[in-house]
């Protein structure tokens, strides 16, 4: 699944976010590398480390990609990228020459509270002061470590940079060595708290849309391809005659239990609202219609952010509503788009094309949007 591309993307917060994404608590655990991309969690379909040289690592995958890494939980050693050759399209080579503190290295490396040192490396007084950087671990590690996960690829949380050196690997090249701690208050999946939580959550392996229908098709496509040739299908039944073998003979696939157990929220541990978003909600009159539907969904944990997503997203860009006009007919649209509608001499609202005249004057509505930036943290930053 390393080739296949997204289907969707992540738009709620901007692709250089720090920390969580809203809406993916830890533990949360995909089949494959490309619905983390989805998810925002870890953009990159195969990369080691998303980020940039110039800014820092946002997230990492923890894959057992080196035998000398030490993973403990809590904390782990991670190795930079680099020093392969990977010439003629190979995902994977033998280390061949010493690894630099360029590109990811240096991302990653940036997250330490330390001035950056390419050649010694360094460490943080404060490690809790760093860049957050979100952490993944595959099932891959299952060789070198017991934290990782027994299939697929799982969220563990936010961790930090304590420090980051330079040594000689047992590849014997020179390598880049980071001690990354964790730093989140979520319990980390592997713990008693954690997996309670999980289970309050009802968090499951996810799997792609369809992706059970397609293994049934593949699995009777398969074994209609086992039967015997053409002639030798038909069978002996009253002397000459000769009959075809049924398609229902072909025993169907027996995972319909499974198939039934796809994981997209379900329902959990109800979703908390403090005071204050209880509040703002009951100030935020003219969507009140709108509140108490996607309230409806807080028993429903995750799937709360999901209806909530969907009820404000603007039906201009199709996005999480920013700097939202609630127009008098009741709709929500970003600011920017009703203005670049009115630049185009289009004086109705984008959603029922009621006239809101060619004086309107858009004024955003205030306490939706510090309710959107309180439930997705981070997104108005992309915007």
């Amino acid at each position: 699944m390393a080739c296949v591309g997204r289907t969707k993307e992540c738009t709620i917060v901007p692709s250089n976010h720090y920390g969580p994404i809203p809406g993916v608590p830890v533990g949360a655990t995909w089949k494959f590398r490309v619905q983390v991309s989805e998810a925002g969690v870890h953009r990159p379909h195969v990369g080691g480390i998303h980020g940039r040289s110039n800014d820092g690592a946002y997230s990492l995958v923890l894959a057992g990609g080196f035998e000398d890494e030490v993973d403990r939980g809590d904390e782990f050693t991670y190795t930079g990228s680099g020093g392969r050759d990977l010439s003629g399209n190979k995902r994977i080579g033998e280390h061949s020459f010493d690894q630099t503190l360029t590109h990811m290295n240096r991302a990653l490396a940036l997250n330490c509270d330390a001035p950056l040192d390419d050649k010694n490396g360094a460490e943080s007084k404060n490690w809790r002061a760093g860049k957050p950087v979100r952490v993944v671990r595959s099932s891959k590690g299952r060789r070198i470590s017991k934290y990782a996960p027994e299939e697929g690829n799982r969220y563990d949380g936010i961790y930090k940079v304590v420090k980051y050196w330079p040594e000689i690997g047992k590849c014997g090249f020179l390598v880049w060595r980071y001690l990354l701690r964790r730093d989140d208050a979520e319990p980390a999946p592997w713990t008693t708290e954690g997996i309670e939580r999980s289970k309050k959550l009802g968090l499951s392996l996810q799997y792609p849309e369809g992706y059970w229908e397609a293994m049934a098709n593949k699995e009777k496509k398969d074994k209609v391809k086992k039967q015997p040739v053409k002639q030798e299908q038909m069978e002996q039944s009253n002397g000459n005659q000769k009959r075809p073998i049924n398609d229902d003979n072909i025993k169907q696939p027996t995972n319909t239990a499974k198939m039934m157990k796809l994981s997209d929220g379900g329902k959990g541990e109800a979703f908390q609202l403090t005071q204050q978003q209880q509040w703002l909600i009951q100030e935020d009159s003219p969507n009140q219609k709108l509140w108490d539907e996607v309230l409806k969904f807080l028993k429903e944990g995750p799937n709360f952010l999901k209806k909530l997503e969907q009820s404000f997203m603007c039906i201009c860009c199709q996005e999480l509503v920013y700097q939202p006009v609630t127009t008098e007919c009741l709709h929500n649209v970003c600011k920017s788009c009703l203005q670049r509608s009115f630049r185009a001499e289009v004086f109705t609202c984008p959603a029922c094309r009621h006239d809101l005249g060619k004086g309107y004057t858009m004024v955003p509505n205030k306490i939706l949007q510090t309710l959107l930036d309180q439930f997705f943290p981070g997104y108005s930053k992309g915007r």
